[in-house]
């Protein structure tokens, strides 16, 4: 094998026709010959480029709706011939069959076919088998053959052969196979992934995970890691899909808390008005309603003011130039908004390494999409927690009932507590967090750390006694015993939702009721591990 080879052959057949026809033309003016099927061929041609039809080549027309034209030994053996090797060169000889040296595809649209929620004939319409073929053919053979599967390396396979003269290096060829690879696996990926959701398989016996790299990060958790982040392709609306418009780049820790806050933040719909969260490592420290959405960032600074310095900010409206301003009083990681105003913008100029991002709008607190977590050996799959409760769904078990005040609050804490780590308490009233205790051992403990924080609040805000007082509890799951139910009524709150279930039931509901407090079921508990 000589190294670099020179490139004289390209068979381009594309899905995604981005810059096929100034990427051709370039080609053609390095005097390699183009090969094309169907709708690029087409599109060469009316750019006035010589083209030669993959058909001429195998004396076969397209057939059978496009399905067949690329499977054939003139086309696979020009990709897979070793041209070290005399055998296959004879045989290249023997059956005409030329070499291509430059192989260009990207595949049928099927991931976007099947998040456009297209019937099922359509996605499997979608399903490419001859590209796939091709790529793995030229990515196997890439000691002599360069593939590309990506709009954005036209460029890089320019320069690459003007650095060369008209020639591909070894290392070069070996990267874009790489991409290659990648490329088909996760391709495959979606195709099994969605035809387990059609057969009806909820735990397939090979599950397959890809994605698509965002971005290289500086570290990961601890500067001794290194990390990348990665988009799935799912298009759930959050950090994967935000646009960053200043600011330092986003940290490994950055994303997880962002998209921590963005997910809990989603849960209030814009129409029901305005909500922020501030998460501090992965935890929500604040979270409020409010008649503004400046109204509802400073309700929920005010839960945890300490721990909000340095958090991040998570809006469900379009940031605003007056919640701009009061969030520039402090120091804040990133604020991730739906949309952001020009004004709003202008003001987060002024402070250049505070993050802005803006998602483009809501994740759906409804989608049913998997969840991963790796593990020593292997990963853990699961659908994300979408369970939602509704007061219909709640079940009053002591001898009050809560108010419609003490109701809305029960609501508002419990989808808090639904992104609260475990074991998970929220303090709530009038629609704004007072206190939240999370990912303590014991219930007791995590009741004790919320009633803590709801003193400090009351303590930096001048409150007479603990903000505490007169609020209502949601815990994530149930208590096991009445301890944590009284340090809950001990620190002032009047009305517990929780998911009931427990062997002492009965205790905790009698306790309840001596202690005056109005307690509901909801059936269903919200683990965050």
């Amino acid at each position: 094998m000589s190294d670099p080879i020179p490139l004289r052959r390209a068979l381009l057949s594309v899905s995604d026709k981005t810059g096929l026809v100034r990427f051709a033309a370039s080609l053609a003016e390095r005097d390699v010959e183009l090969l094309s099927t169907g709708g690029s061929a087409k599109a060469l041609r009316q750019a006035d480029l010589d083209v030669r039809d993959v058909a001429d080549l195998t004396g076969f027309p397209e057939m059978m709706d496009g399905r067949v034209k690329t499977l054939h030994p003139a086309v696979h053996g020009g990709l897979l011939a070793l041209r070290d090797n005399a055998e296959h060169v004879a045989a290249m000889d023997r059956h005409c069959i030329s070499p291509i040296d430059l192989l260009v595809v990207n595949l049928y649209p099927f991931e976007d076919t099947v998040a456009q929620q297209a019937p099922w004939k359509d996605c499997v319409e979608n399903i490419d088998i001859g590209g796939p073929a091709m790529i793995r053919a030229a990515a196997k053979n890439h000691a002599f053959v360069a593939v590309v599967v990506d709009v954005g390396d036209y460029g890089s396979v320019l320069e690459e052969m003007d650095r060369h003269g008209g020639a591909t290096s070894i290392g070069f060829r070996r990267m874009l196979a790489q991409r290659a690879f990648a490329r088909t696996a996760a391709y495959d990926a979606a195709v099994s992934n969605w035809m387990a959701g059609v057969a009806g398989e909820p735990a397939p016996r090979r599950h397959a995970v890809a994605g698509t790299l965002v971005q290289k990060l500086r570290y990961g958790e601890n500067p001794h890691q290194t990390a990348a982040f990665y988009s799935d392709g799912t298009k759930r609306m959050g950090v994967a899909t935000a646009v960053q418009h200043q600011g330092r780049e986003l940290s490994y820790n950055n994303i997880n808390d962002t998209d921590a806050a963005y997910e809990l933040v989603s849960e209030f719909r814009p129409e029901d008005g305005s909500a922020c969260v501030i998460v501090k490592h992965a935890n929500p420290c604040g979270v409020a309603r409010g008649a503004s959405l400046r109204d509802a960032y400073t309700r929920a600074f005010d839960c945890d003011r300490t721990s909000a310095f340095g958090g991040i900010v998570a809006l469900n409206q379009p940031l605003d130039r007056e919640t701009a301003e009061v969030v520039c009083d402090i120091f804040t990681e990133v604020v991730i908004a739906p949309e952001a105003s020009a004004a709003a913008r202008r003001v987060f100029a002024k402070r250049k390494n505070l993050r802005l991002l803006t998602a483009g709008g809501l994740a759906d607190p409804g989608d049913r999409i998997s969840s991963l977590r790796q593990v020593t050996g292997g990963f853990l799959v699961q659908d994300r927690d979408c369970g939602q409760v509704s007061p219909d769904d709640l079940r009053v078990v002591t001898r009050r009932s809560p108010t419609e005040r003490e109701l809305a609050d029960l609501m508002f804490a419990w989808t808090v507590a639904k992104h609260v780590k475990s074991n998970a308490i929220v303090y709530a009233k009038d629609g704004a967090t007072v206190g939240i205790g999370a990912g303590q051992m014991s219930r007791v403990d995590s009741s004790a750390v919320a009633a803590l924080k709801a003193g400090r609040m009351a303590d930096e805000l001048g409150l007479p006694g603990n903000a505490a007082e007169g609020s209502v509890v949601a815990s994530d799951a149930f208590f096991p015993f009445p301890d944590g139910l009284l340090a809950a009524a001990q620190a002032g709150a009047t009305a517990v939702i929780q998911p009931g279930g427990s062997r002492r039931d009965d205790e905790v509901i009698a306790a309840a009721d001596e202690a005056g407090l109005a307690m509901v079921f909801t059936g269903m508990r919200h683990f965050r591990h």
